[in-house]
């Protein structure tokens, strides 16, 4: 699988397993489950009463979520879940570090982070494969001195946004 296919496909893994719930017992009680909650949830029974309500809380959001999908999004969810579940834990933990650092960025630099994706993604598949190769064929130290370009560029950015402000 693609770096920045694994690594887009985490970062919306993540979004779903760290949204913000609170609840309390009452309402997160396996019994107070509607019927579709609980079919979706099933393989989480037999723990349920030992999880912690931020826990549940999160698995009821995302089964909520799932229940008010098309039939397609559901597909395509099942499928983005199968691809988290094959990661090896190294890339699991990468994929949450970066998402980490993702979400400390002002809302401004995620912005601009997810509309340069959202070119890509909209990019001809055959100009996302060279760009693609062109940056695998890079040395490390090439790759590092992009990486390294792009982060002044951003703090550049937002010392100019700081200082219009």
């Amino acid at each position: 699988m693609k770096t920045e296919l694994r690594w887009l496909l985490a970062c919306l893994a993540l979004a779903v397993l760290f949204q913000p719930a609170c609840a309390d017992d009452d309402t997160t009680a396996w019994e107070n489950l509607s019927e579709e909650q609980q079919q979706l949830l099933t393989p989480f029974e037999d723990q349920w009463e030992t999880l912690d309500n931020a826990r549940r809380a999160r698995l009821l959001a995302g089964a909520d979520r799932f229940a008010d999908m098309t039939p397609e999004e559901r597909a395509a969810a099942r499928q983005r879940f199968a691809r988290w579940r094959e990661l090896d834990e190294k890339e699991r933990r990468l994929i949450r570090e970066r998402y980490a650092e993702y979400l400390s960025l002002p809302p401004d630099e995620r912005a601009r982070i997810r509309k340069n994706f959202e070119r890509f993604r909209d990019l001809p598949p055959e100009q996302r494969e060279r760009l693609r190769e062109r940056f695998r064929d890079m040395s490390p130290e090439q790759r590092q001195r992009i990486r390294e370009r792009l982060r002044e560029r951003a703090r550049e950015r937002q010392r100019t946004t700081r200082d219009q402000r």
